[in-house]
């Protein structure tokens, strides 16, 4: 039993190893008949001479079969006349005094026309083996002489019956000839009524001459195969080559090597095929180069607009301040309009220090100042700078940090920024939802998320999102003051990182913005600790998030200033909470007195995460 086990076992690997083989070499193949035009064009042209090839192969031996033994039943059937002429004179002039099988002898060596051995005779059907055959009568016992064993039975029945027949047939003669065999049979008029007469021609010569013929076809069908794969394989090389150059000037071109072209030789088919595809390539560098110059045109205009406002700019602003200043003193229409003038030029100035960042972004001058520092900072201080708006539309901030310090060596100033356009995006579209802010990292990579439960994005606008002045819905109030430039500046800035910012969204279901960073500057981010597309659940209002261990629900006017945080403290359930888990409703914290945000409420039993490791510890932050 052990070594039966043992030798099946052997078995089952061997036959693994030998289907893991032959998959692998299928893959190989498969992989390069799609990658080869050539290939596929030799082997299609060869498949269909190979068939092509077989079939008149098969049509000019079948032809040439019938016409030999079409010709070889006509001799002899003539060589059956004379045979029974011969024989019927014979036995007529035969002493009928002799015994039957004397008869018969001597009618049979009678056909003999030439002296053979064996007893055969030849004419002009070839050598044939005469047999002379009388069925028995009564008391009369059958009487033959020849090979009459090898007679079949049914061609004895057609010539009983009077009629001149033949049939092909296998012989197998100990003394004579062995193999495929014409055999005509007749009845004679003698004065031996049931005479019958047979002549066994054998098939040897028209045997040898089909072999022959069926070999010479067989090695011309080789030869020819292997010239037309040869002559497809010239044919689609001229072809191939072609559209090969094609495809590297092609990619050389896309490189940005504008200069590339195809030669042209001669004026056929490909030669035109390069003639256009210069023709293209020609005014392709040209539009690529005017829009290059004018894309240049563009930014160095922007970039001298840019500052050359700045001058008017701070002078209009000391004549507005001044005039703000003095507002007290103004009638109520006039202070109305200090005020709109000094608003209005507070979006100019951020207008305008976009239209710089950004022009700094396409110029290639903009600078990376990194440090080691904790990201949380940076996730505080951009909430700290959205929390009037997030007062003004009575929308709750949830933040889920880790407790421990999460360093990684960025650019304080434009990751604050990032989230601070972000949060300000997800505040302006969340409809008063709550808008959640988490932050996640590996040993690799830390990652942002930013959730709203707005009016989500259309498929197709997560790439829109992040181009300039893009809105989804031109109709829409800012309640930022947003200068539309706010995403595409972050998106250069996490690009300037190494980093990668993302989106996603779904219409009704709100959207998503995930920022990954390097924690090492220089590397790349190649995965991200979080998952851009949410795992389920709705963020309530005044609720903690339901998919994680201890989440913040922070009301907008109780997120902490960045200056002074406070110390990662998460809140212990009560006693009875402790006891019966399950059944313990949700525990609310009342805000501060004259708070118009919402509570911050904590759930005891709060689930894990599914999309992150249950170890991670969770900070819940709040005022003290």
């Amino acid at each position: 039993m052990i070594g039966a086990g043992r030798k099946r076992r052997r078995v089952n690997r061997l036959f693994s190893l030998l289907i893991r083989w032959c998959r692998a070499w299928g893959n190989w193949l498969a992989h390069v008949w799609r990658r080869s035009l050539q290939l596929r064009v030799v082997a299609s042209t060869l498949s269909l001479s190979l068939i092509v090839i077989t079939i008149l192969g098969v049509v000019l031996t079948s032809q040439i079969t019938d016409r030999l033994l079409e010709a070889k039943i006509t001799a002899a059937t003539e060589e059956m006349d004379r045979a029974r002429s011969t024989v019927e004179a014979q036995l007529a002039g035969a002493d009928d005094s002799g015994s039957l099988r004397v008869r018969l002898e001597a009618a049979r060596l009678a056909l003999t026309n030439r002296e053979s051995d064996g007893g055969q005779s030849s004419g002009s059907a070839g050598t044939f083996d005469p047999v002379l055959i009388v069925p028995g009568d009564g008391p009369r016992e059958p009487t033959s002489s020849g090979p009459a064993d090898q007679i079949p039975t049914s061609l004895r029945d057609f010539v009983q019956a009077n009629q001149i027949s033949y049939q092909f047939a296998t012989v197998s003669d100990p003394n004579g000839y062995s193999g495929p065999a014409l055999i005509i049979g007749s009845p004679t008029s003698s004065d031996i009524a049931t005479l019958e007469l047979y002549l066994v021609f054998p098939l040897a010569s028209e045997d040898r001459s089909l072999s022959l013929v069926r070999g010479t076809l067989l090695i011309g069908g080789a030869v020819l195969a292997v010239l037309l794969a040869a002559i497809s394989m010239l044919v689609a090389r001229q072809v191939v080559l072609p559209i090969r150059s094609a495809s590297r000037i092609a990619v050389r071109f896309a490189d940005g090597r504008l200069k590339e072209r195809m030669p042209v030789r001669g004026e056929d088919d490909m030669a035109r095929l390069a003639m256009s595809f210069n023709e293209m390539a020609e005014s392709l560098s040209k539009q690529i180069t005017q829009l290059e110059e004018f894309g240049n045109l563009q930014k160095r205009f922007t970039s001298d607009v840019s500052h050359e406002l700045r001058t008017p700019l701070t002078t209009v602003r000391m004549a507005a301040d001044l005039i703000h200043d003095s507002s007290d003193e103004l009638d109520p229409v006039l202070k109305r309009s200090s005020e709109l003038l000094v608003a209005e030029l507070d979006r100019f100035e951020s207008l305008l220090g976009d239209l710089l960042e950004i022009s700094r972004h396409d110029a290639g001058v903009a600078e990376l100042a990194a440090e080691q520092l904790d990201l949380r900072m940076c996730a505080r201080a951009a909430i700290s700078t959205v929390r009037h708006l997030a007062k003004e539309t009575s929308t709750e901030l949830i933040v889920d940090l880790p407790e421990e310090a999460v360093i990684a060596e960025v650019d304080p100033r434009r990751v604050e920024r990032i989230l601070r356009n972000l949060l300000a995006n997800a505040i302006d579209h969340g409809e008063g939802k709550p808008v959640l802010l988490r932050l996640r990292a590996d040993d690799d990579a830390a990652a942002f998320i930013v959730r709203d439960q707005g009016v989500g994005l259309r498929p197709g606008e997560e790439k829109l999102v992040f181009n300039r002045f893009w809105r989804s819905d031109p109709s829409r109030v800012r309640r930022s003051g947003g200068t539309g430039l706010g995403l595409a500046i972050s998106v250069e800035d996490a690009n300037l990182h190494n980093g990668m910012l993302e989106a996603w969204g779904e219409p009704g279901q709100g959207a998503c913005f995930r920022l990954t960073l390097p924690r090492v500057r220089g590397r790349k981010v190649t995965r991200s600790p979080l998952p851009l597309k949410p795992a389920g659940g709705k963020l309530v209002q005044g609720r903690p998030l339901p998919e994680t261990q201890a989440e913040v629900a922070l009301p907008a006017e109780s997120v902490p200033e960045p200056a002074a945080p406070q110390p990662a403290v998460p809140t212990p359930p009560a006693a009875s909470e402790q006891a019966v888990p399950d059944a313990a409703p949700p525990k609310t914290v009342p805000s501060a007195p004259g708070s118009s945000a919402a509570p911050t409420s904590v759930h005891p039993t709060a689930q894990p995460d599914p999309d992150e490791s249950p170890t991670v510890p969770r900070v819940r932050e709040r005022e003290s």
